[in-house]
Order: structure tokens, then sequence, then C-alpha cells
């Protein structure tokens, strides 16, 4: 993203009384292609230094025509660059903010008002940290970014800056019990690329409390960030990407916060989610259900010499043997074992042209036009075309096997393709959460390398802030119901895959899926564990939240998509996390399909199909050997069915010493196969893959 300044075009300067003034310029056209744009005023002919005793910046005032004022984010910026958020994401598809004037003393909030906002309100953020001391002479910046680009336009028609001796104030963190995070940027922050900045991060020893004026102790050094999300980008209070440099600004690894070593982590704001634990008690269960899910820390953050409040600590979702420990995929991994792993796929919004993402080929239920599922690589993030063939082909076979007639045979059903653990794993927890972006948004697989298992994945867990009863849309806030049924409460957008509603016709997965459900009841999802969470973290975080809800005074206040009624204060948004999840888990109790055939199917599809035997190379072309446990008994029948369950090879071959060489011809498609080889002895059944 880049910044596009609006030359002043004219200045009144209004003399207030001896030492106070106002600096009025018309403004221009805020253009809708993604960049923020800088309107400038020049000041000059004030004392060399404002602060929030004696006087400094007390007014800023804008007019401000926009079809749809909520895409807009105005910052105040000063001339040595410090800034301060006075609206954003606000307003919704209203049109005015009309002599529209922020002041640190405002009685009321912005978020609080209507249209045309005209009149004294606080601004989003403390505009009095531009009252730092420094020299007010110099040019000032009205820096307009429109959030939701190249949908609608607006204009700037003026706007204006008053100092005086009444200045805006402004409170900071002095100590926490919390880890202070401290960065300070070189520019303003895009959506992409990353910009150079530099981090401190100050964790004292567990009970010692961080103080911000003591030194930084888990890193202090250089960093590129960025603005983080999609729908959030619309809210004030934005999460960021961080990537950690070195001197060179080359990507470097440290473990953070008592988190293993990485490069890259995210500091997630959750605004709408002000309880501040959703997506923490999301990779909580995760973790404690034995899958691996992002750690986080809770810290409070220091952004250019002001403090925005609390935000959680995340690890980003990545290949290594602390986080996703699947094989690394080289470039040159092109064939055999070393092809069929490691790989991290999500269903997500494909970003347009996405050279780096392919679509199922069946539609969702109850779509009503032309909706795809979008795959999109997440690692590697640059697939050669061989690793491209065969995980695409991989999902297809899964996709088409479960789709067909004989998709819950054990052997030559949809079981040989998937680790049934994780997707039951996945399907409770989003179902506890009542997630309106599970299945469809942010949802991840993985697949490691055939030689470690190789069996597609579900996970890890990831963004659930619209979880939780957190949204007032597509029957998220009603603790009945599935949220996998999205496509009939809510059709339209984003639809989940046909999968869950195919899993649940199959006896064995529903069978499975109680049994782990009652499992996890009497021990992580037991309702004491699940609450006595919920307050050893309120209590953790009962300091930070009144620093942060005095930033961002929303308690009580509806902020996209908060569903009614909307708690008060705090406490009441930890007790609503406890009151939702004593009714969602108890609905689930009732409603989760009842067991008919006993507790003993996950993992049977996993022994009946452990390999006895191999087959090589794998991904193969028109040829291949079948290595045998033993010595064949005469000559052994090889056959191979399509993902659909149809016949399309079945010769008879001679073996010697157990090895069994298969010439297939051309005639294969691409795709995934099962294997049977048959003498005397019995049958050894294997998925193997041809590719050209």
């Amino acid at each position: 993203m880049t910044a596009k300044i609006i030359v002043a075009l004219g200045l009144i300067v209004t003399s207030l009384t001896s030492t106070a003034q106002t600096f009025t310029n018309t403004g221009g056209p805020i253009p809708d292609d993604g960049s923020w744009y800088e309107f400038e005023i020049n000041v000059n002919a004030l004392p060399n230094s404002i602060d929030t005793v004696n006087f400094g910046l007390e007014q800023v005032c804008i007019t401000v025509e926009h079809s749809w004022i909520a895409d807009l984010d105005i910052t105040i910026v000063a001339p040595d660059g410090t800034a301060a958020l006075l609206v954003g994401g606000n307003g919704g598809d209203q049109d005015f903010y009309t002599n529209t004037c922020f002041r640190a003393d405002a009685t009321n909030l912005i978020v609080n008002g209507a249209q045309p906002y005209t009149g004294d309100w606080r601004p989003m953020q403390q505009m009095g940290v531009v009252n730092n001391g420094q020299d007010p002479n110099g040019i000032w910046k009205l820096r307009i970014l429109d959030t939701y680009p190249f949908a609608d336009a607006g204009s700037l028609l003026d706007w204006s800056i008053s100092f005086g001796n009444d200045p805006a104030t402004y409170f900071s963190v002095q100590s926490s019990n919390l880890p202070i995070v401290v960065i300070n940027t070189e520019s303003a922050i895009p959506n992409e690329p990353k910009v150079p900045a530099t981090m401190g991060i100050i964790n004292n020893a567990p009970g010692v409390r961080n103080d911000i004026t003591d030194p930084f102790t888990d890193y202090n050094g250089r960093i590129g960030i960025e603005l983080r999300g999609n729908s959030s980008l619309m809210f004030p209070k934005k999460s960021y990407g961080l990537e950690l440099w070195d001197a060179n600004d080359n990507d470097t690894s440290v473990a953070l916060l008592g988190m293993p070593t990485e490069s890259d982590w995210i500091l997630s704001a959750n605004y709408s989610d002000k309880s501040l634990l959703n997506n923490a008690i999301t990779y909580h269960l995760g973790r404690s259900m034995g899958h691996w899910a992002p750690r986080t820390q809770h810290v409070e953050l220091v952004l250019d010499g002001q403090y925005l409040g609390t935000y959680v600590f995340t690890e980003k979702i990545k290949r290594d043997n602390d986080r996703v420990d699947i094989a690394k995929l080289d470039p040159d991994d092109l064939a055999g074992d070393s092809v069929t792993g490691g790989y991290i796929v999500k269903i997500d919004w494909a970003q347009g042209n996405n050279s780096v993402a392919w679509n199922s080929q069946y539609p969702p239920p109850n779509a009503p036009g032309n909706e795809v599922i979008e795959f999109i690589y997440d690692y590697p993030d640059d697939p050669a075309q061989q690793q491209r063939n065969y995980i695409e082909a991989y999902i297809d076979s899964f996709e088409t096997t479960l789709i067909g007639p004989q998709f819950t045979d054990p052997v030559l059903g949809y079981a040989q393709y998937i680790d049934q653990r994780s997707f039951i794993d996945f399907l409770i927890v989003n179902e506890m959460g009542r997630n309106v972006d599970g299945y469809r948004l942010s949802t991840f697989l993985h697949k490691d390398k055939r030689s470690n298992g190789g069996k597609l994945t579900m996970g890890p867990l990831w963004d659930f802030d619209l979880s939780w009863h957190n949204a007032d849309y597509c029957n998220g806030s009603a603790y009945t119901g599935w949220a996998y049924n999205l496509n009939y409460d809510c059709p339209g957008g984003k639809m989940v895959p046909f999968w869950w509603w195919r899993f649940l016709e199959d006896q064995s997965f529903t069978d499975s899926l109680r049994c782990r459900w009652d499992e996890l009841r009497s021990g992580p999802l037991h309702t004491d564990s699940l609450l006595a969470w919920c307050d050893t973290m309120a209590v953790h975080l009962d300091e930070s939240q009144q620093r942060n809800f005095n930033v961002w005074p929303i308690l009580g206040t509806w902020v996209w998509p908060n569903p009614g009624p909307i708690p008060m204060d705090y406490a009441g948004e930890v007790q609503e996390l406890k009151d939702w999840i004593l009714l969602r888990t108890a609905w689930l109790d009732v409603n989760w399909p009842d067991n008919v055939g006993g507790c003993l199917h996950v993992g049977v599809a996993d022994q009946q199909q452990q390999e006895t035997g191999s087959v090589y190379p794998d991904p193969f072309t028109d040829r291949f050997t079948v290595q045998l446990p033993q010595q064949p008994d005469g000559p052994v029948r090889i056959t191979l069915h399509d993902a659909q369950g149809r016949l399309v090879l079945d010769k008879s071959v001679s073996c010697s010493g157990g090895k069994c060489d298969v010439w297939t011809g051309a005639t294969l498609n691409p795709g995934m196969y099962v294997l049977t080889a048959q003498d005397r002895n019995g049958a050894l059944r294997l998925p193997v893959q041809c590719v050209h």
C-alpha cells in the first residue's frame, strides 16, 4: 500500500486568544484504491513546544462526504510523525461527517453517535499523544484510509486543527502484570507489505511486575510489521502481523514469551470480542484435546508511544517441528514418497487471480449461485507443478470417494484418505463455539508424507473471533442448532463443503463422534474445567482490561457483530461467555447422534489399512512395483479401483522374491487409486496415486 499526499491548497488562521489558533484547509477526493491519503495543513507562529498541561492541540474538525463512512480510518498525524486515530469503522453505510469535531474532553464517544455527527465527540484513540513536547510548527496531516477499496468513494470537504491552553491529555501504561510490547515504526503501517520497525518486549520473571521503564527482556530488535485481517480491518483497533528481522532485515527466529523459536508472529486485537478470550479458549481446547494449536500470551501494546490496549500475542500457523510438525517439502521433492508431504492448505477467500488456489469440483449444499469451495496453499506458498498435481488430486479423490456410493467402506471409502479423529475434534470445537466462519473460512488442513502416516488432517484451529456467542447473524448467537448447517441458515456467500453432512450419514463416524464427545466431557470439556479456565483468565486480565476499555470504551456498546443484550462491563462479558458454554454444551450433550455400534470405530479403518507391504514409486506414471510381505503362492492378481470405486485395472502378474512389477499402460487418468494385490494367502490393499 502506498501513500499519497494532497498538498494544502489554502490556509486560514483564526486568532482565538493571544495563544490559541485554528488552522483550516480544504480537502479533496478520497480515491478508493486501497492507499492511504494525506491532506496537509502548514502550521506556523505557534510556541515551539506543545504539552498536555499548558498549550497544545485541542481539537480536530472534519467534514466528509462518503457513501459508506464505516470504510474510513481517519488519523491525525503531527509533524514528528506521532499519530492518533480519530475515527474508524464507524457509522455503517451512512454518508456524512458534518462539522464533526474531536476533543479529548468531549462527553460522548464517536461510536455512540449518529450521522451527521455534528458537534464535539471523543475520538477513538488518545489525540493527546501528539502533545508530547514536540515543536508544532510544520506540516500536520489528516491521513485517510479506505479499508474496503474498490467499492465506495467520497471526499474530504474541509478540515481544521485548533491549538490552545486546554490541550488534549492522554494516559499510558506504567506497569502491568502482563508482558508489555513496545513497537516503534518508521512509517504508517500498511495492509502489505511489511514495513521496518523496532520491537522490545518487557517480560520479567513470573510474579514480577513489568514496568514500562524496565529493560527489554524477550526481544529487542528490528521487525517487519503489517496490518492483518479481512473484515477485522474495519475496526479501529487493528491486528498486526510481525516478522523478526536481524540487523540486515533478514528473517531471524527467536523464542518469545515462553513460546518456541519462530520468525512470524501475530498481535491479535480481538476488538469485537470484548471477553478478549474467544481465540485463546479455542486454541486452549485444541491443545488439551491433543492437537497442536497456536499458543498465546495476553500482552499490553504500546505502538509509537501510544497505548493501544490488551492484545493476544499468538503463534502463526507454520510448518516446523514445534508447530505443524510435518515433513519439509523442498522444491525438488517431485516424486515418490517425497512429494506426498508435507502440505498445509486452507479453505478461505482466494484473493483475485490467486495462482496458488484451486476449486473443488463439488458445489456446496444449498448453494444458490455459482459458489465454489476454494483451497489455498499456505505451505509451500509456491509449490512446484508436480506438488500441486499431487495434493490437488489427493483432495479431489477424497471428495470423490466421500460423495461416492462406497464412502462408508473402511478400505475403499473416505477413511483411507483422512485422519478421522482430527475431523471429529474439529467438528466438536466448531460446534461448541457455533462458529459462523467455521468450515468455510480460515479452515486449515495439513498432510504429512505417506511414510509418516500421510493422511489428510483437519486443523490447526484458527480465527474464532466470531464464535462463542459473538455473531448476530446466520443464527450465530443461538445456543441450539448446528454451525455446519450455515448453508441452510444463511445461503449465499462462502459456503460450507458437503463433507460434514456426508460424514454424519456414516454410522461409524457418528458412533466415534458420540464416543469422543463423551470422553472429552469427562476431561478437558468438563463443565467445571471450562468455567474454571474462564474465571482464571478473567482474574489474569482484570487489570489490563480496565486500561483496554479506557482506550476503547466500547463496553455496553454494540460493535459488529455483537448479539444482544450487550453486557455493560467486563465481568458481564465473561459471565456471558460462561453462560453460553453452559447452554451450548448442555444442548450438544442431548443432540449429538446416539451411539449405536459402540466406541471401537475411531482408528479401525487405520488398523485395517495398516501397511504390511509397499508400492514404489508412489506416485507412479505407468509402472510400479508391489513389495509383498511374503513370497506369493502362485500368480498375484493386481486390481486398481478409482476414487469412485470403479475397476480400472485387473491383471495377473508373476512375482520374484515378493516383488511384483506391474505395467498399467498409458490409459489411467491422474488421481488416487486403491490397489489390491491378492494371492491364495490373502489380499493386501494400499492407496496409490497416478500422475502424468
